[in-house]
């Protein structure tokens, strides 16, 4: 975690009435011949016992199909539990970031103070009780066609909070309640808090990994771990496939566009699901 840098990007609380942010939302097997003699039967049990072909392929089957992607590791295990079901990548989280925000209760040991008090959206980090669920595939695929985000919950962040897409409400722009972002684009209601923007506790124009989205492929910052620079080829949702620092080899995933957003932001989210999408409930 980031420590805050009181000279970075800090978004101006103005008082305006908020617009709630929609929610929810082939194991081989000896047989004894019974001609044989007892010597020889007692013998190949033995053998039997100790041959290592079983346990072998049984180490094969798992290296190849039943390991966690990489990526995982990051997840905040304070806020976030991640677990291998099959094929299946069960994510649970507790809602809650493991940063400093003004949205923190004042009491809390990561509460720091807004620059100007005015303009908060109503509740605290701390005010929300409840878990959220995501179950995506641990080698996802793109979809045939593309689907579009919808209001509340899109994708879980490592810091344990959840993401946004760049709506505010239902055709309701951002920038009607970009004033009560703090400095890691967030803010609370009508549910837990969550991003819309670039969370610089996370990642500050790097290559760092923001967290998954509810399609199975996981979000980066603006540059590409695989170059060092702003990646050039992304598609329309800000995806394309390259080698990350998760990968051996390339696979698709999403970053957040570098591209200015109100002058001073880069929204996280803007483009379609290119995967299926699960609901978080």
């Amino acid at each position: 975690m980031k420590e805050f840098n009181k000279n970075k990007l800090m978004i101006a609380f103005l008082c305006f009435g908020l617009t709630a942010c929609g929610g929810s939302s082939d194991d081989e097997s000896l047989t004894i011949d019974d001609t044989t003699s007892e010597t020889t039967t007692d013998s190949t049990t033995q053998d039997t016992t100790t041959d290592s072909t079983t346990t072998d392929t049984t180490t094969d089957d798992t290296s190849t199909s039943n390991l966690l992607h990489d990526a995982y590791s990051e997840f905040d295990t304070d806020n976030v539990d991640v677990v291998l079901s099959g094929e299946s990548v069960i994510i649970e989280t507790n809602g809650l970031p493991n940063h400093t925000s003004p949205y923190w209760s004042e009491t809390h040991e990561l509460y720091i103070e807004p620059i100007v008090a005015v303009g908060l959206a109503p509740g605290n980090i701390d005010d929300f009780e409840g878990t959220y669920t995501l179950t995506v595939a641990n080698n996802p695929e793109k979809a045939t066609t593309t689907s579009a985000t919808g209001l509340g919950a899109i994708g879980i962040a490592v810091s344990g909070s959840v993401i946004y897409n760049d709506e505010e409400g239902p055709g309701v722009a951002l920038d009607n309640a970009v004033t009560s972002l703090d400095y890691n684009g967030a803010h609370t209601g009508p549910q837990s808090f969550h991003y819309h923007l670039e969370p610089i506790s996370i990642s500050d124009d790097d290559s760092n990994l923001i967290g998954v989205i509810s399609d199975g492929f996981f979000l980066y910052g603006r540059k590409c771990n695989s170059t060092g620079d702003y990646p050039t080829d992304l598609d329309e949702s800000g995806g394309h496939t390259s080698i990350t620092q998760h990968t051996s080899d390339a696979e698709y995933h999403y970053h957040v566009e570098n591209e200015l957003y109100l002058s001073n932001y880069y929204i996280l989210f803007p483009g379609n699901y290119q995967g299926t999408a699960s609901a978080i409930n």
